[in-house]
C-alpha cells in the first residue's frame, strides 16, 4: 500500500470501529454472552485448521532466525486454543458490568449522585507475537461492549488472520456488527503510526510487546496509552520460611515457562536461609539448564557446595547431576534490571526483608514480586511496601494473569497507576461518568 492508502485504509477502519461501538455500548449481555460462547464453539472446532495456519507462522520465524522464546510465544497449541475457548465462557459467566450504577448516594439538596460504568468506546490494540491475544482482546472487548482495532505482529499474520475470522463469525451469528472487531490485514508498519493519531476514531490505545515498541507508541501516540514496558518479576524467599514449599514455587516461578512476563527474573534471599535453600534449588535449576547470574555472596555459596558436598549427594543418588552441569556466572549490574525471557536468572543474597523491598524497588519493573515466608508481619509489610501491580505471598508469580486472576482474559498488564493496573480485565476497558437523579430539585 502506498502512504495514501494506508491513510484511508486506517480512517476507513476507525470509522467502522466508531459506528459499531455505538451498537455494542448498548448490546444486551444476552447477546454479547452468546457472542462469546459461539466463539468458544469456534476455537474448539477448528483447533486442526488453526494449527496448519500458525504452522505457516511458525516455519517463517524459523527460517528467519526468530529468538527461541518469541518462536515460543508463536505457538498455538490445542492446550493454548483450550485456554482461549475457556476464558470466553468465563467471561460469558460473569456478571455484566456495563450500566452498573455504584456510590449512589444523597446529597443534602436532595439530589442522588452515584456513577455508571460504561465502555471505553474504541481501543487499539497493537502487540506482536502471541497469537492468542487476537482472542483475548476480542472476548474482553466484546464483553465490555467495546469495539476494537487489532494489529499483530507481521510474523504471526496468518494465525491471526484466522482467529480474526472466527471472531467476526461468532459476532455476526450473534446478530453484532463483524466490524466491532477488525484486525489490520497488513503488515505494514505504518498503520502504527496512523492508528495511535487518531483521537477522533481510537479512545484508548494499549501496546502489547517488546519495550522498543511500547516507548515508541507511548512517545508518539496522540490518544491515552494502557501500557507496561517489561516483566522483571522478583520471588523472594524470607527467613523464615517453609524450604520445601519456596523450593517448589522458585521452580515453578522460574521454569514453568521462560518466555511469558510473569516469569521470575531475579531471585532474592535472606541470608538466614541462603545455606539451606540456595543449593537445593540451584541444583533443580542446573539440572534444567538455567544460567544462574549470582551476586558474589551467592556464588561463594554455591561453588563451596558444589566442591564440597555435591559429589558425595551423587554417590548416594540425592542429586542427579555433576558440578559441571551447574551453569555459574557473576552477575553485573545490568543483570538486576534484566527481563531474559530465557533459561537466565538472577540470584542475590540480601540481608532480610527491608533490603529485597529495596532491592525490587530500585530494579524491578513494578510488574510482579514475590514474598515466600512465614513470618505474617513481613509478608504485610512487602504487600504493602512494594510498589509493583501484582504483589504476592508463598505463591508462584506466574499466577499474574488475567486468566488466573478470574478476568476471563486479560488484554495486558499495566504497570501504569492510571488508569488501570496489573492484569487489565473487563473494567480495565470501561469508564465511569457520574449519574445525578433528582426529583425537580433546584440549586438555591
Amino acid at each position: 500500500m502506498t502512504t495514501l492508502n494506508i491513510t484511508d485504509y486506517t480512517q476507513t477502519l476507525g470509522l467502522k470501529a466508531k459506528q459499531a461501538s455505538a451498537h455494542m455500548a448498548k448490546a444486551p449481555a444476552a447477546i454479547k454472552n452468546k457472542a462469546l460462547r459461539k466463539l468458544a464453539e469456534l476455537l474448539r472446532a477448528n483447533v486442526d485448521a488453526l494449527q496448519i495456519d500458525n504452522a505457516k507462522d511458525i516455519e517463517r520465524a524459523i527460517v528467519a532466525g526468530l529468538a527461541a522464546p518469541m518462536v515460543d510465544r508463536l505457538k498455538l497449541t490445542p492446550k493454548v486454543i483450550e485456554t482461549c475457548a475457556q476464558g470466553c465462557e468465563q467471561l460469558a459467566a460473569m456478571a455484566d458490568v456495563i450500566g452498573e450504577i455504584i456510590g449512589l448516594r444523597e446529597q443534602p439538596s436532595g439530589i442522588r449522585v452515584g456513577q455508571m460504568r460504561v465502555p471505553i468506546g474504541v481501543f487499539g490494540m497493537i502487540f506482536e507475537s502471541r497469537p492468542n491475544v487476537t482472542i483475548e482482546a476480542a472476548s474482553l472487548s466484546i464483553k465490555s461492549g467495546n469495539a476494537c482495532i487489532l494489529r499483530g505482529g507481521s510474523e504471526a499474520i496468518d494465525s491471526n488472520k484466522a482467529l480474526a475470522r472466527l471472531v467476526q463469525q461468532a459476532l455476526v451469528e450473534s446478530g453484532l456488527p463483524e466490524t466491532a472487531v477488525q484486525l489490520v490485514q497488513t503488515t505494514d508498519r505504518e498503520v502504527v503510526g496512523q492508528l495511535i493519531a487518531m483521537p477522533q476514531y481510537v479512545d484508548v490505545i494499549i501496546p502489547r510487546g517488546g519495550k522498543g515498541l511500547i516507548e515508541r507508541i507511548s512517545r508518539d501516540a496522540k490518544v491515552p496509552v494502557i501500557k507496561h514496558l517489561d516483566g522483571n518479576c522478583h520471588t523472594y524467599v524470607d527467613d523464615p520460611c517453609d524450604i520445601a514449599l519456596a523450593v517448589k514455587v522458585a521452580d515453578n516461578a522460574k521454569t514453568n515457562k521462560y518466555s511469558p512476563c510473569n516469569a521470575t527474573e531475579s531471585l532474592l534471599v535472606a541470608r538466614g536461609v541462603a545455606g539451606e535453600f540456595l543449593p537445593q534449588i540451584a541444583s533443580i535449576y542446573a539440572a534444567k539448564g538455567v544460567e544462574m547470574r549470582c551476586c558474589p555472596e551467592a556464588l561463594t555459596l554455591l561453588k563451596s557446595y558444589i566442591k564440597n558436598m555435591a559429589p558425595a549427594l551423587i554417590d548416594k543418588g540425592l542429586v542427579a547431576i555433576d558440578s559441571e552441569v551447574f551453569k555459574l556466572v557473576p552477575a553485573i549490574e545490568a543483570d538486576w534490571f534484566e527481563e531474559y525471557l530465557a533459561p537466565i536468572i538472577s540470584i542475590k543474597i540480601v540481608a532480610g526483608v527491608e533490603e529485597a523491598i529495596a532491592h525490587i524497588n530500585q530494579y524491578s519493573s513494578h510488574h510482579t514480586d514475590a514474598i515466600l515466608t512465614r513470618d505474617h508481619l513481613h509478608a504485610q509489610a512487602f504487600l504493602r511496601e512494594v510498589d509493583s501491580a501484582s504483589v504476592m505471598v508463598n505463591t508462584s508469580t506466574r499466577f499474574a494473569d488475567g486468566f488466573e486472576y478470574g478476568l476471563g482474559a486479560e488484554i495486558g498488564i499495566s504497570t501504569d497507576k492510571f488508569h488501570a493496573r496489573g492484569p487489565v480485565g473487563i473494567e480495565g476497558l470501561t469508564s465511569l461518568k457520574y449519574v445525578v437523579l433528582g426529583q425537580g430539585e433546584v440549586r438555591q
